[in-house]
């Protein structure tokens, strides 16, 4: 299942403006028609770009109102409400969204992630372990376990999990930086720089890493 703003992604390179017009576009064609929830969630997408965060969140209620099972809606809606930092109604809307969505890789992110805002670091892992389980080759899985791992102080099941990223989206530069960071902290410094040495052979700018470099000596 795959969540788009509201079917508005051709048009996401436009300016402030641009947008600005192309809500008043919508809100006169939401006042003459009868309801439509694609309308209604072109709007809502348009004020998410605005980060017009309430007016987006006005929007989705009254999608909801009508369609209370609406999977953009809740989605949107929680994220909306987690740029606000009202967590534990993002939470609430992640968590309706996955009983329409069960196995939607990206509702399970974004709740973890919520969860991890509100200090559930327990039920965060949770949700990551259930992710790898139903997902075993997805990379931002295992790096964002990786990174909890990490900050919990778990750091050789972080490294196993950062090497499994890897694995799967080799190209991902940020990773590898990411486990070239963790072995310094493990005071792996030879194999620290080894990972740096990679993320350069892969484009990564090595001035932008020598303070990383520095501590690998």
């Amino acid at each position: 299942m795959l969540l788009t703003l509201g079917g508005v992604g051709s048009i996401f390179s436009q300016t402030q403006k641009e947008w600005r017009d192309s809500l008043s576009v919508l809100n006169r064609q939401i006042m003459s028609s009868e309801y439509s929830s694609d309308l209604y969630l072109r709007k809502a997408a348009v004020n998410l770009e605005l980060q017009q965060w309430n007016y987006a969140i006005e929007t989705y209620n009254d999608i909801l109102k009508r369609e209370p099972s609406n999977p953009a809606a809740l989605f949107y809606r929680g994220y909306a409400n987690g740029k606000l930092r009202r967590y534990e109604l993002a939470a609430n809307d992640y968590r309706s969204f996955l009983k329409v969505a069960p196995e939607n890789i990206d509702g399970m992110l974004a709740l973890a992630f919520i969860y991890i805002k509100q200090g559930k670091n327990k039920e965060a892992m949770d949700n990551y372990n259930r992710i790898i389980e139903i997902f075993p080759d997805h990379s931002v899985a295992y790096a964002s376990r990786a990174l909890l791992e990490s900050e919990d102080g778990f750091l050789d099941a972080a490294l196993m999990d950062w090497d499994k990223a890897i694995e799967y989206d080799s190209k991902n530069i940020d990773y590898i930086v990411s486990k070239a960071d963790l072995l310094i902290r493990m005071n792996r410094k030879s194999d620290a720089r080894r990972m740096l040495d990679e993320a350069v052979r892969k484009g990564a700018p090595r001035g932008q890493l020598q303070d990383m470099f520095n501590n690998t000596k």
